[in-house]
């Protein structure tokens, strides 16, 4: 199923996507389904069947013209959000272009960091203060959602964990980032302000995924087009980590939940870092009023418009804000922005 969460008057609900531009509005069809996303997902073995059979022969009462209604992000408040490293084109590539060998460590073990589970947003609008607008980045990604408890996992259970599979855009705002993580403490305040997940959340049994002995590959062309030109070309199979691995090292010594939230990390081609350094595009960053538009085969389409938000405080002060790096790609390993 593709399922979305969206808001009709006012109203937060759930809904399964169908043909010809309608939603299915699964609490009008049965009210055992006026539930969050969340709820969904935690109780998936009881009300998934019952959503499946509805979106077989919805009731007519219950479809919506998705235009008559507001996408969000398919899971607005996951549990917690974190994101990965796993391709090795980008990671390679981007610290090319800084002059620095590849880490050998990528090869040894799938890292992530968490970030801000509260500040997702869905498609639309996606609103940066001055300072985000400094070097603005998108990473093109895709992004699993958990359905079951880990801990101490096996590859298989980490693939039988995985709810569902969405579009996922970590936004990057590279002068903070890069200021800050000459601390060594990893980004935060250059990763925090946004990460735009959807349009939908697409459950297993729609996608092409491989079984492999590290784990299932799911095989999805993923693209980026900035203002209606493409930048970006990759496939969710060049994944040199896989989720179920990742899940594995993450689960390693805690206990997960369901309606967690991992990203892949950017697919090779997937950043303006990447590509600025590599010369295919010159100097090119992120502005108001640009619209960026990922695509997943399978997954969706998902669409923000940058908007400018006025700052609160005249004039920031230095320790909120730093200074302006001359030289973005002059790093070193206590001072990179990779990802």
């Amino acid at each position: 199923m593709k399922l979305v969460t969206f808001l009709q008057a006012g109203t937060e609900k759930i809904g399964a996507v169908m043909a010809e531009g309608r939603i299915l509005d699964l609490a009008a069809a049965d009210p055992r389904l006026a539930v969050d996303m969340l709820t969904l997902i935690r109780r998936q073995d009881e009300l998934l069947p019952l959503a499946r059979t509805l979106a077989a022969t919805p009731p007519m009462l219950a479809l919506l013209d998705a235009a008559s209604v507001t996408l969000l992000a398919p899971i607005p408040r996951p549990v917690s959000l974190r994101d990965g490293y796993a391709f090795r084109q980008h990671v390679a590539t981007a610290r090319r272009n800084r002059g620095l060998e590849m880490i050998p460590e990528f090869d040894l073990f799938p890292v992530t960091y968490f970030t801000n589970h509260l500040a997702v947003t869905g498609p639309g609008k996606v609103l940066v203060q001055d300072h985000h607008l400094v070097r603005l980045d998108f990473e093109l990604e895709v992004a699993i959602v958990t359905g079951r408890p880990l801990k101490n996992a096996t590859l298989e259970e980490a693939d039988a964990a995985i709810f569902g599979y969405m579009v996922m855009n970590d936004w990057s705002a590279r002068m903070l980032q890069m200021e800050e993580m000459k601390l060594s403490l990893g980004p935060c305040k250059g990763k925090d302000f946004a990460t735009s997940l959807g349009p939908w959340l697409v459950t297993k049994d729609e996608l092409h995924l491989e079984r492999t002995p590290q784990g299932e590959i799911l095989h999805a062309a993923m693209t980026c087009e900035v203002n209606g030109h493409r930048l970006s070309n990759g496939n969710a199979d060049s994944m040199n980590w896989t989720f179920a691995q990742i899940l594995q090292r993450t689960s390693y010594g805690i206990q997960m939940v369901a309606g967690e939230v991992i990203g892949s990390g950017t697919v090779g081609t997937g950043c303006l870092l990447e590509l600025n350094g590599s010369k295919i595009t010159d100097n090119l960053w992120l502005k108001a009023g640009d619209e960026v538009a990922m695509a997943v085969e399978g997954l969706g389409r998902l669409v923000n418009t940058i908007v400018h938000a006025p700052e609160r405080l005249e004039g920031m002060p230095p320790h909120l804000v730093g200074g302006v790096l001359p030289d973005l790609y002059a790093g070193t390993p206590g001072g990179e922005a990779g990802d």
